[in-house]
């Protein structure tokens, strides 16, 4: 047992959505613990939870049409609890967010050093002049060429590239202990992508923050994370080690995944893929969300919701072949 403090703990997390017409439940009891200098990856297709989960994290779900259940502590903070004022001064040092699309993230009318600054003095209460002096080490730090004339561009003056690792120096800013990433390399191409993903893994280990990183890409999840937690329907529906949930998969949506992705498979080899599609969240099955898509699915697995399973220590999936023996469960 770990004697470490997790700078985040999240406990039966539950998300819904209201509107006129339905109730659309998007997170459906996660539970997780991170600890300082470590990286969990959350796995999944889009609609599983993923971004949902990151904005409960950090506050930024709409008041009014979203209900959140639960606790979540991000360094000593209890988020579901803690005002909005005080939510303000959480967001950005102790807890910042790089998102998806840094294009529509960046304020198009300020300058990239403007955004940067902004923040710093914001939250420190620095001069103007020592915020920009930061804003360009910041820049610098996250290897943007030609950083000081960076500092007076604007976002549509840069590429895609570029803006992406402006957005992780607002990001990083204030230093926070837990940084969010939504699948910050998906709208990037490949040579950028791996830059990215190498620059993250770099910075994460020399400032020792905790990181949550969202990503649909089995490839990426394998590069930058220590745990992968795999989401389905807005459950964990696995969680361990990224080589054993990557060379071991106990669920069968994980080993869907692994099997549908070209990572390691060879030229002209057809993929296999999950049948069906994924579920109506307005409308969620009795049992386990993933059996009527599942080749291993049994009366039972309809009837109710598979407890979680420990195969090891810290390997944990949610599937009723662990019960039937199908899958071996590790001595304690």
């Amino acid at each position: 047992m770990s004697s470490i403090v997790p700078v985040v703990s999240v406990e039966g997390l539950r998300v819904r959505f209201t509107t006129p017409d339905a109730t659309v439940s998007a997170v459906n009891g996660v539970d997780f613990a991170l600890e300082p200098g470590r990286v969990l990856g959350i796995l999944g297709e889009s609609g599983s939870g993923k971004t949902v989960t990151l904005r409960a994290l950090i506050g930024l779900l709409p008041r009014g049409h979203s209900h959140v259940e639960g606790r979540i502590t991000v360094a000593g903070h209890e988020i579901t609890k803690i005002s909005e004022a005080e939510l303000r001064e959480v967001r950005g040092t102790k807890i910042a967010m790089i998102f998806q699309e840094p294009m529509t993230a960046l304020d198009p009318v300020f300058t990239i050093g403007e955004q940067i600054a902004e923040t710093i003095v914001r939250h420190e209460g620095v001069s103007r002049a020592d915020a920009y002096r930061r804003a360009l080490d910041l820049l610098e730090m996250v290897q943007i060429p030609s950083a000081v004339r960076r500092l007076n561009s604007y976002p549509h003056e840069m590429s895609g590239g570029m803006r992406q690792r402006a957005m992780i120096a607002v990001a990083l800013s204030c230093r926070p202990a837990v940084l969010l990433a939504d699948e910050p390399t998906t709208a990037l191409d490949v040579t950028v992508q791996i830059q990215i993903i190498v620059l993250l893994r770099q910075l994460q280990r020399e400032l020792g923050m905790a990181v949550v990183f969202v990503t649909h890409d089995v490839g990426v999840a394998v590069e930058v994370a220590d745990r992968i937690a795999v989401m389905y329907a807005g459950r964990f529906v696995e969680t361990g080690p990224t080589e054993t949930v990557i060379c071991s998969p106990a669920h069968p949506y994980t080993a869907g995944l692994l099997a549908s992705t070209v990572l390691g498979a060879a030229q002209g080899q057809r993929l296999d893929t999950i049948p069906g599609t994924p579920p109506d969240m307005t409308s969620l099955p009795p049992g386990c969300s993933f059996a009527p898509r599942c080749r291993f699915a049994e009366t039972g697995c309809h009837r109710a919701l598979p407890p979680e399973f420990a195969l090891a220590s810290d390997h944990a999936v949610r599937c009723l072949r662990v019960a039937a023996g199908e899958i071996a469960v590790a001595e304690p």
